[in-house]
């Protein structure tokens, strides 16, 4: 068992890989990173989830998730692919025209498709499984294929320096052992 909250709460939460279409690197202008992480920040602000540990790559992001209450993972899933979709589109329409020309889409739903169609959700139910999922978030930078940094707490669009190094910059985020006592008081040490 790890230490902290050894009565973790498992109902609805989730593991999730979003992947932009095509395997296109269209996350790697941080605007567009911040698009996810300012949407993250609004739904752990309304209450509406808990985000206990993400990873946004030049191409997909990953997410440990945790719906509150009575809201459903499939709709705040697709409320949140939605509007970070929407707000995307609504840049390169006006900044980068004819990179939005490369994701249009023949559907009767849509005319434009960031990322794959359903993405890879899965709930997760033991502790040992969050701590394997959350290593590979966080190693995603370090992987041989991105080499985009060379410690993991090194990259700024992950939680990895939250568990690390306490850092704090992403007020969205909660330790998922640990809760709000996160981080500990100085005087612990």
């Amino acid at each position: 068992m790890l230490p902290g909250n050894l009565q973790s709460q498992y109902t609805d939460l989730y593991f999730t890989t979003a992947t932009v279409k095509n395997w296109r690197h269209l996350l790697t202008p941080d605007k567009y990173k911040k698009i996810i992480t300012d949407s993250l920040a609004f739904l752990s602000e309304e209450s509406i989830v808990r985000v206990y540990a993400f990873v946004i790559m030049p191409n997909h992001f990953h997410l440990i998730w945790q719906m509150i209450g009575d809201k459903t993972f499939s709709n705040t899933r697709l409320r949140f692919m939605k509007f970070v979709a929407q707000r995307i589109k609504s840049d390169l329409s006006f900044n980068h025209p004819e990179v939005l020309e490369i994701f249009k889409v023949d559907r009767n739903d849509r005319k434009y498709q960031f990322f794959k169609d359903k993405p890879l959700s899965i709930p997760l139910f033991t502790d040992e499984v969050v701590l394997q999922k959350m290593k590979y978030i966080h190693r995603n930078p370090i992987q041989p294929r991105w080499s985009l940094v060379n410690k993991v707490e090194e990259y700024g669009w992950s939680s990895a320096a939250f568990y690390s190094k306490a850092d704090l910059r992403w007020t969205f985020l909660k330790h998922f052992w640990y809760g709000d006592d996160w981080p500990p008081p100085d005087d612990c040490y």
